[in-house]
């Protein structure tokens, strides 16, 4: 039986490994065909695609695919996707945004409403919570073999504006449209770049009961299994 239990714990974890790993794909390629759409086909010219194409290579989806999805977004017809960014209120006063790609608004805004009937929260009106966050370049890096005061010195001489400590690795921040250029400048200097993303940050935390906060955890994991839905972020202090 301990061994149908290990064997059933591993498929398990296979199984879920494999599904984000697909998620993480169909997000990825999704993005680069938005940002073809909007600002064209060359990454020289369109900062948006560069970013998407980094993040391709970060989650190793071929290059192919890649290709094939930039020629196929450069073309007339095909899928079309629409960003937008939902806002809500959680448990205890904090706030959570969440990025949508999408082709169907009817489906993403029903599938909104039923997480929130499903787990508590409310939609907030536009601006009522995004006001409290900004956009971001995020690069992390991985801690082994690699102190904060190091890191500290390089960033800023990279261009970084800011970095944090997480738990297993440091987060850099950068403006937006340089967040490539700091992530080749801490290549460079042999720093290891684990991702780099746009994230919204908050410009302020709130403390919440553990309650709260477990409510809070399990409407952020059920907005971030939606398949419409490519980030959530949030100001919830743990």
């Amino acid at each position: 039986m301990a061994g149908h239990s290990k064997w059933a714990n591993i498929k398990h974890r296979k199984d879920r490994a494999d599904k984000i790993k697909g998620k993480i794909f169909s997000r990825v390629i999704k993005e680069i065909i938005s940002a073809v759409r909007q600002g064209g086909a060359d990454p020289k010219s369109n900062t948006k695609l560069r970013i998407a194409i980094q993040k391709a290579k970060d989650a190793n989806v071929p290059n192919d695919n890649v290709e094939r999805n930039i020629k196929k977004a450069s073309s007339d017809g095909g899928e079309d996707y629409t960003e937008m960014t939902y806002e809500l209120y959680g448990f205890g006063g904090v706030g959570i945004l969440v990025d949508v790609m999408t082709d169907n608004k009817n489906r993403i805004s029903s599938e909104i409403r039923i997480a929130t009937n499903k787990c508590g929260g409310t939609i907030a009106t536009p601006g009522a919570v995004s006001y409290n966050f900004e956009r971001k370049g995020v690069i992390r890096i991985p801690k082994e073999g690699l102190s904060e005061d190091e890191l500290f010195l390089l960033a800023g001489e990279s261009g970084a504006e800011d970095f944090s400590v997480e738990d297993e690795a440091y987060a850099v921040l950068a403006p937006v449209d340089a967040i490539l250029q700091v992530k080749e400048a801490l290549q460079k200097a042999g720093i290891p770049c684990k991702e780099a993303a746009l994230e919204m940050i908050p410009k302020i935390w709130v403390e919440v009961s553990d309650e709260a906060a477990d409510q809070n955890i399990a409407l952020i994991e059920w907005l971030e299994n939606l398949d419409d839905v490519d980030a959530v972020f949030h100001n919830m202090k743990i």
